[in-house]
């Protein structure tokens, strides 16, 4: 397994779309490994593939404090979703940003497990606004884009501020 390098805002690579998975064997369990990984180091509670420049339709979470709920999801589809929430929001891609998002209340998703097994879940809580959350990356999104435009660009400055002073 290995640490992964998480790309950061307003990385470009960050706006690719994944392609979903047709094949699940080795790469995909050590993808899966190597994202867990990550995500728990980082720490973090979700990560997504295109966070570290993986074009493929895979997330990973854990929104348990003690690391004890890894769920993986690959080629993840909300088929249903219910109700809003605004919730507080952070990304490993956007460091030490929080804002609040409004997203579905509960969502019931379709995916596979990284054995290639279909399944089907509800989720509610924080595990929905996570999901929701990773599944905008392998969109090409990031939760900056659903605040305001003066907000988001206030963010887009301070990173690219902060990039030109790390060279």
């Amino acid at each position: 397994m290995a640490i992964l390098q998480i790309l950061h805002f307003p990385d470009p690579r960050l706006r690719t779309i994944a392609k979903p998975v047709s094949v699940f064997g080795d790469d995909i369990q050590r993808i899966v490994a190597d994202m867990f990984e990550t995500m728990y180091a980082a720490p973090g509670v979700g990560l997504a593939a295109t966070q570290v420049n993986i074009p493929k339709r895979i997330l990973v979470t854990d929104t348990s404090r003690d690391g004890s709920d890894p769920r993986c999801f690959i080629n993840p589809q909300i088929i249903e979703a219910r109700g809003t929430e605004q919730m507080e929001e952070g990304c490993l891609s956007v460091p030490d940003v929080f804002e609040t998002v409004e997203r579905a209340e509960s969502v019931k998703v379709q995916a596979f497990d990284q054995y290639g097994m279909p399944f089907e879940v509800e989720l509610d809580g924080l595990l929905a606004v996570c999901v929701q959350h990773e599944i905008d990356h392998l969109d090409g999104k990031l939760f900056v884009d659903r605040l305001s435009p003066l907000k988001r660009s206030r963010i887009r400055r301070k990173f690219e501020k902060a990039q030109k002073q790390a060279l």
